[in-house]
């Protein structure tokens, strides 16, 4: 095996996280055209998600919450049946992936050994009955397990020396219970995971982004981007020159480029910008997983797995973005050093963005005014069957509110029950979140009247119209027929302008 690692002491760390259908897809581009070009200049860990190679709903990681729900049939073999499916979808992709007989023979040997485990959990489960959320959390990691092992062994095939790196048992029992996962709890989990890491020595690690069983529940107080967490902790950890999240896409644009031809790649974005265009349907990265890495001063880059010699897009550290785009000189340099040559004093709208699925619950109130505790009362409502409000809209007797469609049709109707007793309840569904984006946009006079002019124009209703207290994100609730046609619209009128060569 040739050595791709020499040296490595001296070089700054690189945290590259890589998604499912990255992996599913594209390993063989990640082993040969990745890895081992930062490895010329950089010590590189890689961070992993689950496999997912065709549709999202046979990703390893919804197989496997299928089984779950399977397992719960006394009478069902139907979960080993999808076991079996995971288990022949990694066998079979190894076999495709790696020559070298040793370690294709090593390789499917772990994978069954994970499978045998697995079906073991889910035994014990039936016998249950029941799944906890810490059980549930434990047969979700398995697909971290699967994947980050074909990885190891695809990178071990073509000379580069990797290490699998489990983070499952990484937190000590009993040391955290749920109510204490404040900032110290994730500084604790960025020492424990780098040490972990630092393990490896000169070898690439590849490392499990589940790292075990978090008091609450993993997914529960976390979800199911928990992968992008761990990287964003191992990146502070190490004192990462960067973390990089590899996906399918150059990195963010204008807009959806899939529905909006003239979308643009946005070479450099603030923290505030990407946490504002997540929430509203950009999925660029959770804004909980940014908060972690930018209070270190670390950047975040996305870049495409499929074209990595493109810069694709940076997130800047707060305290770059907090002083207005600094002139600093150390800035300028970093810009320079990574080939961007933007107008850093943008004065325009950054992105416009479409958040479709949205149901829209008008509660008009039963009383003349607005009695004490009215507000208090409907979002206990809410809580109770864990209905999470993306925008509201009050008036003195009158409260609107979009949610996510996709929720129980139980919770839902529940919910609704419980409002109608504090008034009239109605429900507007198939609706549509139109979202305006950027930072400078507090210090445009006119702005949301030229947005609401543009979908007049367009001859596009509006529902409910919020604005963010960030100042930077104008929403209105849409017909969803009607979103394509808006975020175009809006696009034309309000960033082409700006971003015309």
């Amino acid at each position: 095996m040739h050595s791709l690692i020499s040296n490595q002491d001296e070089k700054p760390w690189v945290v590259q996280k890589f998604g499912g259908t990255s992996v599913g897809k594209f390993l063989k581009n990640i082993a040969n055209n990745i890895v081992k070009t930062h490895l010329e200049n950089n010590r590189v860990v890689l961070v992993c998600s689950a496999r997912s190679c065709d549709t999202k709903s046979k990703g390893t990681t919804n197989m496997l919450l299928k089984a779950a729900d399977e397992s719960l049939d006394p009478d069902s073999k139907e979960y080993l049946k999808t076991i079996d499916e995971i288990a022949n979808d990694h066998i079979k992709g190894s076999r495709s992936l790696v020559c070298n007989a040793k370690i294709l023979d090593d390789l499917e040997q772990k994978i069954l050994n994970e499978i045998s485990e697995l079906k073991n959990v889910l035994s014990a489960t039936q016998v249950l009955g029941e799944i906890s959320p810490r059980s549930k959390d434990i047969i979700i990691g398995y697909g971290e397990k699967l994947s980050c092992r074909v990885i190891t062994a695809v990178l071990n095939d073509n000379g580069i020396d990797s290490e699998y790196v489990n983070l499952e048992n990484i937190i000590e029992k009993g040391k955290f219970d749920r109510c204490d996962l404040d900032q110290s709890f994730y500084d604790y989990l960025t020492q424990v995971i780098s040490e972990e890491v630092k393990k490896c020595g000169n070898r690439v690690p590849v490392v499990t982004g589940y790292f075990g069983t978090v008091p609450g529940s993993l997914i529960a107080n976390i979800g199911r981007g928990y992968t992008d967490l761990c990287a964003a902790l191992l990146a502070v950890g190490l004192g990462a020159q960067e973390l990089q999240i590899w996906k399918e896409v150059d990195g963010i644009f204008t807009a959806d480029p899939r529905k909006v031809l003239d979308a643009r790649l946005l070479p450099i974005i603030t923290p505030e910008e990407a946490s504002e265009l997540t929430y509203y349907g950009s999925e660029v990265i959770h804004p909980f997983t940014m908060e972690q890495i930018m209070r270190h001063n670390i950047p975040i880059r996305i870049k495409n797995v499929m074209n990595p010699l493109k810069n694709g897009t940076i997130i800047f550290p707060d305290i770059i973005a907090n002083n207005g785009w600094s002139k600093d000189t150390n800035i300028l340099e970093l810009l320079d050093q990574n080939g961007y040559h933007a107008d850093m004093s943008r004065k325009h709208p950054t992105a416009v963005t479409i958040k479709d699925k949205i149901i829209v619950l008008n509660i008009h109130s039963n009383r003349k005014t607005i009695s004490h505790g009215f507000f208090a009362k409907i979002f206990a409502a809410l809580d109770t069957y864990g209905i999470i409000v993306d925008l509201i809209s009050t008036s003195e007797v009158h409260v609107s509110m979009a949610i996510c469609a996709n929720i129980l049709e139980n919770d839902l109707q529940n919910a609704i029950r419980d409002l109608k007793k504090l008034g009239r309840v109605n429900i507007k569904s198939y609706m549509a979140i139109l979202s305006l984006v950027g930072m400078q946009m507090k210090n445009m006079v006119g702005i949301a009247g030229k947005m609401f002019s543009v979908l007049a124009v367009a001859n596009v209703n509006i529902e409910m119209i919020s604005q963010g207290a960030s100042e930077i994100n104008i929403s209105c609730v849409i017909n969803e027929e009607k979103a394509e046609i808006a975020l175009r619209a809006v696009h034309a009128h309000l960033l082409v302008p700006y971003y015309v060569n």
